[in-house]
């Protein structure tokens, strides 16, 4: 790989029109129009911006946009797994076969989906560092916990029906509400087979070229009907051109651009190895498991899929933090901006040196970090009846107590998504929850050690298998009736319940909670006080030039298609139809489905499928829409290239790229394969 990242150099964008790559995941309330209009002579207007803002929403995980007005939401195929998952069984899976619902009356509920549009943005900043004024760490983090939760409830009290999400930017240098329109009853509407929408499978995964229709099709609907959605984008059928500018408005999950290089070190040291190792592992399970009989390969799928995922993007986060260049640049940056802290006396004495205090939590944090992720992380107990069991049992004792002392995630604004995703009626497999739950005891063992208090207390007398039986096989938390009375009942029910699951969530709750206390106190509480000082000096030197980190909250960014140089060779940004059938092999992951095989001739081959882009996107961005200047949707971004991976720490423009699927395949299939005239008509073309 070429070592030639453009980092993120606040020298480089210390004012907005210096920046030289198409990197930044830019909030739509601070977009850089001029930086736009002087690398790429575009010009877009704030109306332009509000009318894509009201087409995307944010779905669980994922992104996805409005492109018809009854409220049709266009996203990717792995994207809904799990409401395909939902909807399949040991004999059949929906993954494998894909849907497409032959009138609105069969459209699918996704019981655990959401659609969020972000309406209203509400800067609070000021009240939450008021809040904040004169504390020390542990206190600060308590009450800003508190003034979150206090914020979130009077925003839902005033803005009714709009949901409210208190936002951190910039490492806590600026506090918004996002005000959401949600729909909570979304339906599966098409999706095609696994075949043809992750062709390729693992091997091609993170790779170009690429021929994936990794596109679906969900219904947002209100009151049993369906929505009414007048800000839709409208699909351009023919697609980008090459050099053309386009954008990506989404909500990609996470970037750790802002980071230290000592907190950087940790992720690579400490968190990431014993992550992949045990991942590694898993998937060697979950493939011999899927050896065992259709029926296994079925329903263990979804969670392969995930996991294989995963392991390929831990494993290129870790070669790039060992990447001493990229370090090295990065400690340079931070001691630039230490510097010039240092040359304004009053800033210096206001923050003093908030690097030092984040390079000592690192002690801790290290400390920490496998019995945080064994006991509060879960990982020693890899069960969806145990995170059931966990969610009961938490928000039973939470529930009892003011909202504004609760854990976040049991605050009051959270609980009608809780309950959303306990009454949802998806299927649990015995045989793999035992799988996962054995496994993840072993592991635990391993990694704390037999004397670890926890770990004695279960296996004692007990081995991962002996014990994992029993809880899987006696628990009745995978019927949601069972589920909701529990919830329903509180404290007393909790207590009262000889549920194995349950007992074992309350068995261990105390440590795990133990665990998580002294985190929050000892690294949380520096590395959030310091990162706000951190942020303070950052606006006093550079402005809001800067782009803050990514939060799983609505970003756009500019680039253009374009491809890329590999070992000296002309990458092209796109890939035709014809290709995909040189690639079939007629066995997995590169067998095609029998429809596409039957529908051959009637294809033209020149139909562009994939392609990609020099957007800066990373997870949760899946599913976004690649757009035109003039805000049409000619792709759908669904991966980025092996590159892309390390832009979860620093952009490389001339690395990374974004990949799509081009819209003129998304007509294709639809009418050639799939005959759905329907849809096509609902989207604005015909066959």
């Amino acid at each position: 790989m070429r070592r030639s990242i453009t980092a993120i150099s606040f020298l480089l964008l210390a004012a907005a029109t210096t920046a030289r790559a198409d990197e930044g995941m830019w909030t739509f309330d601070d977009f850089p129009f001029e930086l736009l209009a002087e690398r790429h002579g575009v010009e877009i207007t704030p109306e332009w911006l509000e009318r894509v803002r009201l087409g995307v929403v944010r779905l669980s995980g994922c992104t996805g946009s409005f492109v018809s007005p009854e409220g049709l939401i266009l996203t990717n195929t792995h994207c809904v797994e799990s409401c395909l998952a939902q909807h399949s069984s040991r004999e059949e899976s929906l993954i494998e076969r894909g849907f497409l619902a032959g009138s609105r009356a069969e459209e699918l509920e996704c019981g655990t989906q959401i659609a969020d549009v972000l309406v209203e943005t509400e800067d609070v900043t000021d009240e939450v560092l008021q809040a904040l004024a004169g504390l020390d760490a542990v206190a600060a983090n308590e009450r800003r916990k508190e003034t979150l939760t206090r914020l979130e409830q009077r925003c839902e009290e005033t803005s009714r029906p709009l949901k409210c999400q208190a936002v951190t930017l910039y490492d806590g240098g600026q506090y918004f509400l996002y005000k959401y329109d949600r729909y909570d009853d979304v339906r599966l509407v098409f999706a095609p087979e696994a075949g043809i929408a992750a062709f390729g499978g693992d091997p091609d995964n993170f790779q170009f070229p690429r021929w994936c229709l990794d596109m679906a099709l969900l219904r947002a609907y209100r009151d049993g009907a369906p929505a009414a959605t007048p800000n839709h984008l409208r699909i351009d059928f023919a697609g980008p051109q090459e050099g053309d500018v386009v954008f990506v408005a989404g909500h990609p999950g996470s970037t750790d651009r802002q980071l230290t290089v000592e907190q950087l070190e940790t992720i690579r040291d400490v968190d990431l190895p014993p992550t992949l190792l045990r991942a590694s592992e898993l998937r060697g399970r979950y493939i011999q498991f899927a050896k065992t009989s259709p029926e296994a390969e079925r329903i263990v799928r979804d969670p392969l899929n995930g996991l294989e995922n995963g392991i390929k993007v831990r494993r290129k986060l870790l070669d790039a933090l060992h990447d001493d260049e990229q370090l090295a640049r990065k400690a340079a940056e931070e001691r630039e901006l230490a510097e010039r802290v240092r040359a304004r006396p009053e800033l210096h004495r206001a923050i003093g040196d908030p690097w030092a205090t984040i390079a000592a939590a690192q002690e801790p944090a290290r400390a920490l970090a496998l019995p945080y992720a064994f006991l509060e992380g879960g990982a020693g107990f890899n069960s969806q009846l145990f995170r059931y069991a966990r969610t009961i049992v938490r928000g039973a004792a939470e529930r009892a107590k003011p909202s504004e002392e609760r854990l976040r995630e049991y605050v009051d604004t959270a609980l009608p998504r809780i309950e959303q995703q306990l009454r949802a009626a998806v299927p649990v497999y015995p045989e793999l929850e035992q799988l996962t739950l054995s496994f993840s005891l072993e592991r635990m063992r391993e990694w704390l050690g037999p004397d670890h208090p926890v770990v004695r207390r279960l296996l004692a007398t007990e081995s991962p298998d002996s014990l994992a039986r029993p809880l899987v096989e006696g628990s009745r938390l995978a019927d949601p009736e069972v589920r909701m009375a529990l919830w329903d009942g509180g404290r007393a029910a909790v207590d009262a319940s000889d549920d194995p699951m349950i007992r074992l969530a309350r068995d261990v709750d105390a440590e795990a909670r133990a665990i998580r206390k002294r985190y929050e106190d000892e690294v949380e509480a520096p590395v959030d006080l310091a990162s706000e000082a951190i942020a303070k000096a950052r606006f006093e030197v550079y402005g809001t030039s800067l782009y803050p980190d990514a939060t799983f909250t609505l970003r756009i960014n500019f680039g253009t298609v374009q491809g890329w140089d590999e070992h000296g060779e002309r990458v092209p940004p796109f890939t035709e139809l014809a290709r995909l059938y040189e690639r079939a092999t007629g066995q997995p992951p590169f067998a095609l489905p029998p429809r596409w095989i039957e529908a051959r001739d009637r294809l033209d081959p020149r139909t562009r499928f994939n392609l990609v882009s020099s957007n800066d996107i990373v997870g949760g961005n899946s599913g976004s829409p690649l757009l035109n200047t003039r805000g049409d949707i000619v792709g759908l971004i669904f991966d980025g290239n092996i590159h892309a991976i390390a832009g979860s720490y620093w952009f490389d423009e001339e690395m990374n790229r974004a990949v799509s699927v081009h819209t003129a395949i998304m007509r294709a299939a639809l009418a050639d394969v799939y005959h759905a005239d329907a849809l096509l008509t609902e989207l604005g073309t015909e066959r």
